[in-house]
């Protein structure tokens, strides 16, 4: 009994000092290296806990003492569940790890993050499940049975959260397929906000006016979306009309005045100029240009520039803008004289 104490007692002491070893003189070196390696045997050891390692030690103790079949079958079965704990422990360290070197590849890219979150929760709900499973069936706990009860209960519970679980596979898919990524500003229907979080059941966003708006993904992924932020430039259609009783050859110089005025202003690209049709009182004008940036306050700045210079030109050159007028015309009835008798 004395032997396997000393035993135990040694093994447990053993890790003990490799577990320190690791944590303190590994770690300093890993805090001046740029490799990644030696950082995650250092959260190995961090995360070897020390009530399974004793237990882990009391079990290797055990060989050399001569125990009843049911005491030793409760060692194995106590000693397996601590160390599939402990595995658990160390493959989360892992997962960890991973997700963590994918965000340091992938920083440029706000979406990596929500994408981890999502992947870090499954992937742990995953090895947390089996470890679960596999522990139960140490300890005589029919698996098979309770598999297949997991099974219907799974069944009856996606019927019942289908919503919720919508959300999370359409979560997955924003981020996967990435129509937009946090920081993009987008026009959801009518509503139009910054993206602050995609979480794994609604999208967050900062509305124009300042308030929250909070979308869930599924209805989300279903509507139209206008990303903004992946505008290279902006189109401007510009209409107007002139006085119907302008002259033809002024008319004819519009087009020239109007190409002028835009190509006077830095980031525009002049794409056309057309006298386009006859209105009810007035000659119409349809221009088409490209303000060369996606920055909304430089796209109204020039608009606001065009517009001016359109005006001026016009004061110059004598020409009207044309308004919609009705003509009223009174006409009144004669008065029917009377028959004179011949």
């Amino acid at each position: 009994m004395l032997i396997a104490l000393g035993i135990a007692t040694a093994v447990f002491l053993g890790l003990l000092l490799v577990r320190q070893l690791v944590c303190s003189r590994l770690g300093k070196i890993a805090e001046r290296t740029a490799t990644g390696v030696d950082d995650f045997v250092v959260a190995l050891a961090r995360r070897s806990r020390p009530l399974l390692l004793a237990i882990l030690s009391l079990y290797a103790g055990s060989f050399y003492l001569t125990l009843p079949p049911g005491q030793t079958r409760t060692f194995e079965a106590v000693a397996t569940v601590a160390l599939y704990l402990q595995l658990a422990l160390w493959v989360s360290v892992g997962i960890d790890f991973w997700l963590a070197r994918q965000r340091q590849r992938l920083e440029q890219d706000a979406t990596s993050v929500a994408l981890g979150g999502v992947l870090r929760f499954v992937s742990k709900l995953i090895l947390w499940s089996v470890l679960l499973l596999m522990a139960l069936d140490n300890l005589g706990v029919d698996v098979t049975a309770l598999i297949a009860g997991l099974g219907i209960g799974g069944v009856a519970v996606a019927l019942a959260l289908q919503n919720v679980l919508g959300d999370l596979l359409a979560s997955l898919s924003i981020v996967l397929d990435k129509p937009f990524v946090i920081g993009d500003t987008i026009t959801v229907d009518d509503l139009t906000g910054k993206v602050e979080h995609i979480g794994m059941k609604t999208t967050r966003l900062r509305a124009v006016g300042g308030e929250q708006l909070i979308l869930a993904n599924g209805e989300l992924l279903k509507s139209r979306i206008r990303n903004w932020a992946r505008l290279a430039e902006r189109r401007v259609v510009l209409k107007f009309g002139v006085l119907s009783q302008t002259p033809a050859g002024t008319v004819e110089r519009i087009p020239g005045l109007v190409r002028e005025i835009v190509e006077r202003q830095n980031l525009t690209r002049f794409e056309r100029a057309h006298f386009k049709g006859f209105g009810a009182s007035s000659l119409d004008f349809e221009v088409v240009y490209w303000i060369l940036t996606p920055d909304y306050n430089a796209f109204m700045d020039r608009q606001q520039a065009v517009n001016l210079g359109l005006m001026r030109a016009f004061e110059r050159e004598g020409i009207g803008f044309a308004s919609p007028t009705q003509t009223l015309v009174l006409e009144r009835k004669r008065e029917a004289r009377p028959k004179t008798s011949g």
